[in-house]
C-alpha cells in the first residue's frame, strides 16, 4: 500500500527492478569460454571412447563456475536469467562439440 503525502499525490515505489543488468551479462562469458576451451581440449587430447565422459565433466565444471560467479556478484536481481544464460550457453557449446565429435 502506498502512503499518501499531504498534497494527495501517490508516492512511487523507488526501488523497483528495471531489468538493467548490462554489466552482469558479462558474468556468462567466462562460463561459455570454459565450455569452449574445455571442449577443444577434450577433442584434441582425449581418445574418442572417453570424450563423452570428459565433456560431461566440462559441463559440470561450467555449472560450478556459474554458481561461483553468481556468488561473487552477490545480487539477487536477475540471478535466474544470468544462471540460465550461463548454463544453457555452456550446454549448447558442449552439445555442439558432442555432435562434431560423433561425426569425426
Amino acid at each position: 500500500m502506498c502512503a499518501l503525502p499531504a498534497d494527495g499525490a501517490r508516492l512511487r515505489h523507488i526501488h523497483r527492478y528495471d531489468g538493467d543488468m548490462t554489466w552482469q551479462k558479462w558474468s556468462v562469458v567466462p562460463v561459455w569460454a570454459l565450455s569452449l576451451i574445455g571442449a577443444v581440449i577434450v577433442g584434441v587430447f582425449e581418445t574418442p571412447e572417453l570424450r563423452v565422459t570428459w565433456l560431461a565433466i566440462v559441463l559440470a565444471a561450467c555449472v560450478i563456475l556459474t554458481f561461483v560467479i553468481q556468488l561473487i556478484i552477490h545480487r539477487k536481481e536477475g540471478f535466474v536469467a544470468r544462471a540460465t544464460a550461463s548454463m544453457v550457453g555452456a550446454l549448447a557449446i558442449v552439445a555442439a562439440a558432442t555432435a562434431i565429435f560423433a561425426v569425426i
